[in-house]
């Protein structure tokens, strides 16, 4: 096949690589010398950048020194500034969909500018230069907002909340979160909890409280009960659910909110609210 594709003009294989994926014709770059130009050419690369990337781009300060499409596309599958550092953009590596992260500050949290309640700092792991800590509520509602004119058309994705438990937190898992996915066209609730499964503390659980789990588990809507993921560079996400963006743009707001347990609790640290394609979707 390589053998054939070199029989071709350049500019007609590139096309012809534009119509696959970035990891195809990234691996395309290794077939041989001859289709490494084509495949690294900017007729490929331009058809995998969103065509609206300048708009995108111009709410950022950062500085982009590329001298090709391609090292564009890479270098937007790390992290962009957008806004003044209130939330980060990049391309998925894989299949080229637009990706946000919303920081905590972009976030609408209860009480937040309340230094009873919780507290701002720095954190050295974190994408952006805050990060705000729960100290102790008893209500807590979190809400992200995104366009879907900022997202991929035709894809369906995926809301996560970041987040970190620090080693004094307490009343997290009292009882589950309600967690809910809003627009015009869907409305998608679930539950989760805030703190990886405690294998040990289940048990004991089961032991002396099982009833009194099912019953704060019965307060809030239906739902899978879920836990949160860890992730390789140490912070967990919490699924708050799904949407799928087709060619309307509206607004999508996503939501996670504890108000009916009435118990005291601390210990959250907040990064923001990941949006990304819920799969590979070539």
């Amino acid at each position: 096949m390589a053998a054939r594709l070199s029989m071709l003009p350049e500019d007609c294989i590139s096309t012809v690589l534009s119509l696959t994926s970035p990891p195809d014709a990234s691996r395309f770059m290794l077939v041989s010398s001859s289709l490494r130009s084509a495949a690294e050419s900017d007729i490929v690369w331009d058809r995998f950048l969103p065509s609206d990337l300048p708009r995108i781009l111009s709410r950022s300060h950062t500085q982009l020194n590329v001298s090709s499409k391609k090292e564009l596309f890479f270098q937007l599958c790390g992290c962009i500034p957008i806004d003044g550092g209130l939330r980060s953009f990049s391309l998925d590596k894989v299949s080229g969909r637009k990706c946000w992260i919303l920081s905590a500050r972009a976030l609408s949290i209860s009480l937040s500018n309340e230094p009873n309640h919780w507290t701002w700092s720095a954190n050295s792991t974190s994408r952006f230069s805050e990060v705000v800590e729960l100290k102790t509520i008893s209500n807590m509602e979190i809400e992200g907002r995104i366009q879907t004119e900022d997202l991929s058309t035709n894809t369906t994705y995926s809301a996560y909340l970041i987040v970190k438990v620090s080693d004094h937190s307490f009343g997290l898992d009292a009882i589950p979160c309600e967690t809910l996915i809003s627009s015009r066209t869907c409305s998608v609730t679930n539950t989760t909890y805030l703190c990886p499964l405690d294998e040990q503390k289940q048990q004991f659980e089961s032991l002396f409280f099982t009833n009194r789990r099912q019953m704060m588990e019965k307060r809030v809507v239906e739902g899978e009960c879920q836990r949160p993921s860890k992730k390789a560079d140490g912070w967990m996400e919490i699924e708050i659910g799904e949407f799928f963006v087709g060619e309307k743009s509206e607004g999508v707001k996503m939501n996670l909110t504890e108000v009916k347990g009435q118990q005291l609790k601390g210990g959250l640290i907040i990064e923001g609210i990941e949006v990304r394609p819920k799969c590979e979707q070539l």
